[in-house]
């Protein structure tokens, strides 16, 4: 009997990707044979990155990682997982709000199509206060980011400031 591969996908807008979604990241891959990070665009929030970025940085960052596949999507994840054919989706718990919405939310995905599960994984407690709405803000006012974020947005993001410095 042939071995089903177990695959999962891991949405988010990853505006920028924090430790703690590498650590979810992280510990998704060890469950799963394959790992989809998909990043959504979300025009209810004023992105600080493109998606092209967002998307670059996610392939930088587990580039060692042989299992993981990174990805984009518009619209409903329903519809992208539809496609993917993939039905397992992954999400981060930091506090009890973040339950509360990813609860409605999967209950949403479920109802749309009958065979998506959502799997929840709290995240470490050391990184329980990281947002990346906390980053943006900390970015955007000139404080230093680099314990909160991997060493790829912080230099994507020196970079940009650079860019916009010199405009």
């Amino acid at each position: 009997m042939e071995k089903k591969i177990k695959i999962a996908i891991y949405p988010g807008s990853f505006d920028p990707i924090t430790n703690g979604h590498v650590d979810i990241i992280n510990r998704a891959s060890n469950l799963f044979d394959r790992l989809i990070i998909t990043v959504a665009s979300n025009n209810t929030k004023k992105a600080l990155l493109s998606i092209d970025r967002r998307v670059d940085i996610l392939n930088k960052t587990f580039s060692n990682k042989a299992n993981i596949e990174i990805d984009y999507f518009n619209g409903l994840l329903v519809d992208y997982a539809i496609r993917k054919n993939v039905f397992t989706i992954v999400r981060g718990l930091r506090t009890l709000s973040d339950f509360e919405y990813e609860f409605r939310m999967a209950i949403i995905n479920r109802n749309l199509d009958k065979r998506i599960e959502t799997i929840f994984l709290m995240t470490d407690e050391k990184y329980s206060h990281i947002s990346s709405s906390s980053i943006k803000e900390i970015y955007n006012l000139n404080g230093n980011i680099n314990q909160f974020v991997p060493k790829t947005v912080s230099k994507t993001l020196c970079n940009l400031k650079n860019e916009k410095n010199n405009k």
